[in-house]
């Protein structure tokens, strides 16, 4: 039997003539890695060497609930980690595409899964950031599968991080409790911790430490901009993919933002609707019971803007170009808010009605909506298309156009493949519905998700989008061998657009990111209303022309 060693010590499989001359294997031991936070024992999937559920920070439990995450000390001996781990805890969720069902939950969950390529030397490293609102979701669930990554010489990282009131809760108490003087973004600092991770021990698992892609899709996308905006995650990261992103107004820790309240008024609001009557009363509570009656009392977790780990709110950030220098590539759903309908507007009883709305809410910018959305298409889907428009499509274009004025290149995408349970369903290009074929996952999809054939033509499409991002990773271009090349964005505002195959493409929805600038500028230099999802007749009135936007198109 053979040893290889890269400080990681795997049995390779031998083959042995058996009677009758007929070969036999013994299969491959598990692999045991020795890092510098511990040994550990995984399991050998494939060509593939799995390691799940390791710990990279203390248990937030007891005292260390609502503060920063600890790093976990070395262990000693060798670590077994060959076991699915549990989620963060969260509330449940309601039926439909993205439902799990039951799921394991603890406040114990500060974990990471890892997969690398057996043998793997230096291999670029890409960490996956779940979404879920920062309300509900897991690390370790099947979709986010790294066998297919490992095929491509990647190293795949899949992390937990503190979700709901636990991960995001500011209140007074706790920001006298902390040295920065803030609370909130626990979960954000998870995060941070387990990229500090990831560069102190990933080579020993044959990933390359100065090479991280971070990505992420819906609160995980948003996650990514935190992280690009955070200084705390400076030089964390080298590369970032944001799918599904969004850029609304964040509480402010100590100030009202638009329409948003100070988030340590929130805290002290959930305080007194969960009857505690002070931190301590609120960290002996049940976790299981805390999450669920703050759910129930319509808290909804955010960063927060603390000055410190979040300097300012993501816009401002972007604007200032104080954003982490890096490649960046970000895009978005056709069909993002079929699954989403909780932020549509009301669809109008009559064309006429429709552009009266409009009119008395867009002022002098209506035509330019009406262009875009008209009266005479159908209402409900100029709803769901200027929605969509505004919460994702105006903030992915922004996010790649303010990345190259830092001069860095950025790559813009649209997703729109379909398939025909997700026609059947009315949801083609939903929210997420890239998230299996970036992963290879496409038969590993949830009970409730439509489901995906298992063809030559949809492997093959989730072969080119799993090229363009594990290239990406590897030197920031995205390439898929015998498919389209897909350009930086620049003054050509060039865009690949994933329809029934990779299509390379050139300006995006001519107007939609202009007029939404517009609006959001003068929401932002009104300072009254926040810039989030609200379009049609749920828009707030828009604000007179303001100097401070007349720069724009």
């Amino acid at each position: 039997m053979k040893t290889l060693s890269r400080s990681m010590t795997v049995a390779v499989s031998v083959a042995l003539v058996g009677a009758g001359g007929a070969l036999a294997q013994t299969p491959a031991r598990a692999p045991v890695v020795n890092a510098p936070a511990g040994s550990l024992k995984g399991l050998r999937e494939g060509d593939a060497e799995v390691f799940r559920t390791i710990p990279y920070a203390l248990p937030p439990l007891g005292e260390r609930r609502w503060r920063a995450p600890a790093p976990m000390p070395r262990w000693r001996g060798v670590r077994a980690a060959q076991t699915m781990g549990v989620a963060c805890m969260q509330p449940p969720m309601a039926p439909g595409p993205y439902d799990r069902g039951k799921v394991a939950m603890s406040e114990d969950c500060l974990t990471l899964d890892v997969t690398a390529p057996a043998n793997a030397r230096k291999a670029p490293v890409m960490v996956w950031i779940h979404g879920g609102t920062l309300i509900w979701g897991s690390g370790h669930s099947k979709m986010y599968d790294g066998k297919e990554f490992a095929k491509r010489g990647v190293v795949l990282v899949s992390i937990n991080y503190r979700l709901g009131v636990l991960g995001y809760l500011a209140h007074p108490g706790l920001s006298k409790e902390s040295p920065d003087h803030v609370s909130g973004n626990y979960g954000l600092l998870d995060q941070i911790e387990a990229l500090k991770w990831v560069r102190r021990n990933i080579a020993a698992f044959g990933g390359d430490p100065g090479n991280v892609t971070i990505f992420g899709e819906s609160a995980g996308a948003l996650s990514v901009e935190y992280l690009l905006a955070s200084p705390r995650a400076r030089g964390s990261f080298d590369r970032a993919i944001v799918q599904s992103g969004y850029l609304f107004t964040m509480p402010e820790l100590r100030s009202k933002r638009g329409e948003e309240f100070p988030a340590e008024d929130i805290g002290q609001w959930l305080m007194g609707k969960l009857g505690a009557p002070d931190l301590a009363a609120l960290r002996a509570m049940d976790p299981r019971k805390l999450i669920e009656a703050s759910a129930a009392t319509g808290y909804v977790p955010y960063g927060t803007i603390d000055g410190k780990i979040l300097p300012r709110q993501l816009v401002d950030v972007f604007d200032r170009g104080e954003q982490a220098p890096v490649p960046l590539i970000a895009g978005f759903n056709s069909g993002e808010i079929r699954t989403l309908r909780h932020l549509l507007p009301p669809v109008p009883a009559s064309a006429d009605a429709y552009a009266a709305e409009i009119r008395s809410r867009y002022g002098d910018l209506a035509e330019d909506y009406l262009r875009l959305y008209p009266a005479a298409r159908d209402l409900e889907q100029n709803g769901l298309d200027s929605t969509r428009d505004a919460v994702f499509g105006w903030a992915s274009e922004r996010l790649v156009r303010k990345q190259s004025a830092i001069g860095q290149p950025a790559f813009l995408y649209y997703f729109s493949h379909s398939y025909p349970s997700a026609d059947a369903t009315g949801l083609p290009g939903f929210h997420a519905s890239e998230v299996p074929f970036v992963f290879g996952t496409i038969a590993n999809t949830p009970s409730f998700w439509p489901v995906i054939p298992d063809t030559a033509a949809e492997r093959r499409f989730s072969g080119e989008m799993l090229d363009y991002w594990t290239s990406f990773a590897r030197n920031g271009k995205p390439a898929a061998a015998g498919s389209p090349a897909w350009n930086a964005s620049g003054s050509a505002g060039a865009f690949m657009h994933f329809a029934e195959s990779p299509r390379a493409s050139a300006g995006l929805m001519p107007g939609m990111y202009a007029l939404h600038e517009r609006v959001t500028c003068r929401r932002r230099a009104e300072g009254s209303q926040s810039w989030n999802w609200r379009t049609g007749s749920t828009a707030p009135v828009l604000p007179v022309p303001s100097s401070a936007c007349a720069s724009l198109p």
